[in-house]
């Protein structure tokens, strides 16, 4: 269905200019006047990370109006902050403020979570198969230990980083764009090491300073998400090399994964 569809049938307005991502349609909208979002996904991941924002009831996530899939309304943000910017300020101040987020989205709830991806199911791009590089066969063999072994299992964002938490003025910072996964907590804070994306997490000495302020906001032992970083670096690595012509931007976020990496690595090793 087009997202006139969803608009006639939800009796909403049209507020702003329809635009597309690589998974989803998305149209601002009016719901009964307030301001929202009408996301129309595109794939099976998106539909599915509209059911843990709904599971999760405005609780650290952006409310869900309306849910039928392939179609989800949100509220939307129009707080001014952003945690990218912030982070260019003080970037303890919003790695912070992403693991007090992180804290709700993990909190226990009564109702059972939907139907999530198993954490070992994500990384399969990255353990199915034997690395020739000594980075990626160390980050594979990380994983397989991690996965083997996992913590504290509850259903994760998946993509926690500073673009995918916002400001909802009143509400707080809230988060959208789940992946729907399922594993261990220490998982969704690793994101954070790598992000934002430019030249901020390669900064001289940041790499250090954000795994120890992260460990202790989060409650973790520092080498255990040392260890899921150099495993999400090599999964990102992973997607990039089964995506033939990802163009320059994807080359540029591998070169930045695979240094992100040697800095885990190397943090690792001098422990």
């Amino acid at each position: 269905m087009s997202l006139a569809t969803w608009i006639a049938r939800w009796d909403l307005l049209p507020d702003g200019t329809a635009f597309s991502t690589p998974s989803s349609r998305l149209q601002p909208v009016l719901w009964q006047g307030r301001p929202a979002l009408l996301k129309l996904a595109q794939d099976p991941e998106e539909a599915q990370g509209g059911a843990l924002m709904a599971w999760w009831d405005g609780d650290g996530a952006a409310p869900v109006l309306a849910l039928e899939p392939p179609a989800l309304l949100l509220a939307r943000a129009r707080g001014r902050r952003s945690l990218v910017a912030l982070a260019r300020q003080d970037d303890d101040a919003a790695s912070r403020i992403l693991c007090a987020v992180a804290a709700r989205l993990h909190a226990p709830r009564p109702a059972p979570p939907p139907p999530l991806v198993a954490l070992a199911d994500w990384f399969r791009p990255l353990t199915g198969r034997d690395w020739g590089d000594a980075l990626m066969a160390r980050a594979a063999a990380t994983a397989r230990a991690l996965l083997a072994e996992p913590r504290e299992v509850l259903p994760l964002h998946g993509d926690l980083h500073h673009g995918n938490v916002l400001d909802f003025g009143a509400g707080g910072w809230r988060a959208i764009d789940p992946k729907g996964l399922f594993g261990e907590r220490a998982f969704d804070f690793a994101n954070l090491l790598r992000n934002p994306l430019g030249d901020l997490p390669l900064r001289p000495g940041r790499f250090a300073r954000q795994a120890s302020v992260i460990a202790e906001m989060a409650g973790l032992e520092q080498r255990r998400l040392l260890l899921w970083a150099l495993a999400l670096c090599g999964l990102s690595v992973a997607w990039h090399h089964d995506s033939a012509g990802s163009g320059l931007a994807g080359d540029v976020e591998r070169a930045l994964d695979l240094a992100i990496g040697a800095l885990a690595l190397a943090a690792l090793d001098a422990a």
